[in-house]
């Protein structure tokens, strides 16, 4: 308890400090423009994290030249809360945000801004695009009244007066599914290393595949932006964040909170080679990456933003917490809390499964309905089977070092009863503190997301040629026709 206080009155300080001076080795980068770029759905499948089966030598590249964190976990596993957090520097759960895509957004509290405000007050140009000077606006997807042309004053930071400071943001798609081959480098699926917890089955390596060979398509645009930065002679005037807004889109990862829908690369290079090729196993959630970056540009810290200046030496975390709630039409709530070495969630609804319907997920996902015809047919092992069970436990706890897949659920175990019961606590207190949202959602909300999901599930099967009383099996079997030719 003690140590558990002494770090919120370290949060505390490290948020209220004015002004912040980035502690980076004593350096002030309040000269630099920021560049934020991020990939939608990306799990931690590069070549320089280890997977010697994706060709991505422009990342490999940047990672070589910039500090590279190997602990990066998201506040969510999914695009608007996620995206909502980041842009504010706040749990979603703190300010309502945390319902995937509602359709009566609120206005922020008045005493909360976007992190782009602060920016433009500090007289940077402030844009989202996706890299190219011609481009559109780039994704935001906040949950959250706004207007991008008051957030953003362009796409692209060549729009600024010349001279000026740029904070930049460019969204990469990939490797959101729909996936997209790679035809200059395919991946060959028989290579495939799959996680335990998935059938090694010939439809299931081809779908990681073809995500792995969309990973490449972000290695391509990473590519293209380095090329573009450094023609506007601006490669070694810029700090470059690299980070994805959530882990894999796959079954089990995205939309959940094991490592797998949360963990996502995070490179940061400085100009002039500043600390390139460091590695950090620190713990980083994806809330603190905005306030570093303000501090980065030395601007005063608002009281209210909940992150850690991860750059800094003289702060570390112990922990980070995620969450999950309704993920398009499908109501849920899970709580994490997770250390280096443990995992603990908290299901609030046990009655159903992990697996109960979602429209995007079993009409995009080719693993859950052959998961679902295996599971009628008894195929699935005890790894396999655990996910989709009818009900799930009040709580999940997994000892990350022995079992990094998170299948060996030790929260009756014995010898972990300190360890469930001093985690039980922290994710108790940090719900008590910093849950606010408002539960259960309106109803009004769910039913335009379930009015949506239906919409969606009726034109998909008709695009499909495939009845609306659609079987698992016709799923699967058209998966197989689509992806492997039968």
């Amino acid at each position: 308890m003690i140590k558990n206080c002494l770090l919120l009155i370290i949060v505390f300080l490290v948020s209220t400090c004015k002004p912040n001076e980035n502690k980076v080795d004593d350096r002030i980068w309040k000269d630099y423009n920021i560049l934020w770029i991020v990939a939608d759905d990306l799990g931690k499948d590069l070549g320089y994290y280890g997977n010697d089966l994706v060709y991505t030598p422009n990342l490999n590249k940047f990672a070589s030249e910039s500090v590279v964190y190997d602990n990066l976990y998201t506040t969510t596993a999914v695009c608007s809360p996620s995206r909502s957090g980041l842009i504010t520097g706040t749990y979603p759960v703190t300010i309502g945000v945390q319902q995937h895509r509602t359709q009566f957004k609120k206005k922020l509290p008045d005493s909360i801004k976007p992190i782009t405000e602060y920016f433009k007050e500090a007289g940077y140009f402030v844009t989202n695009g996706n890299g190219d000077k011609n481009a559109k606006k780039g994704k935001t997807d906040y949950n959250f009244v706004h207007e991008s042309k008051q957030m953003y004053q362009g796409v692209h930071w060549n729009e600024r007066t010349q001279g000026q400071k740029f904070f930049s943001q460019i969204q990469i798609f990939y490797p959101h599914r729909p996936f997209h081959a790679d035809s200059i480098h395919p991946i060959n699926p028989n290579l495939i290393k799959l996680p335990p917890y998935y059938p090694n089955l010939p439809l299931v390596r081809k779908d990681w595949a073809l995500y792995l060979e969309t990973v490449q398509h972000v290695d391509e645009s990473m590519g293209k932006i380095m090329q573009q930065l450094e023609r506007d002679g601006l490669l070694d005037k810029t700090i470059i964040f690299f980070f994805g807004d959530q882990g894999r889109p796959h079954a089990r990862a995205k939309q959940f909170l094991y490592d797998s829908g949360t963990n996502t690369p995070l490179m940061v290079r400085y100009p002039g080679g500043y600390k390139a090729g460091t590695v950090s196993n620190e713990l980083v959630s994806n809330i603190d990456i905005p306030l570093a970056t303000l501090a980065l540009a030395n601007i005063n810290i608002p009281n209210y933003i909940q992150g850690q200046d991860f750059l800094s030496e003289d702060v570390e975390r112990e922990y980070v917490f995620t969450m999950r709630d309704r993920r398009d039409e499908t109501v849920d709530r899970i709580r994490a809390v997770r250390s280096k070495k443990f995992k603990y969630i908290k299901n609030y609804y046990t009655d159903v499964p992990y697996t109960q319907y979602n429209t995007y997920k079993e009409m995009r996902y080719p693993v859950l309905p052959l998961m679902h015809v295996m599971l009628e047919e008894g195929k699935l092992n005890d790894a396999q089977k655990q996910f989709m069970g009818s009900y799930r436990p009040a709580e999940e706890l997994y000892d990350l070092e022995n079992d990094p897949f998170e299948i060996n659920n030790v929260a009756n175990d014995e010898k972990y009863k300190e360890t469930l019961k001093n985690l039980r606590n922290v994710l108790t207190e940090w719900v008590k503190k910093n849950d606010l949202g408002t539960y259960p959602e309106a109803q009004e909300e769910i039913k335009v997301a379930q009015e949506e999901a239906t919409n969606r599930r009726k034109r998909m099967l008709r695009e499909r040629n495939l009845p609306e009383n659609v079987t698992y099996r016709q799923l699967v079997e058209y998966w197989e026709k689509k992806l492997l030719g039968e």
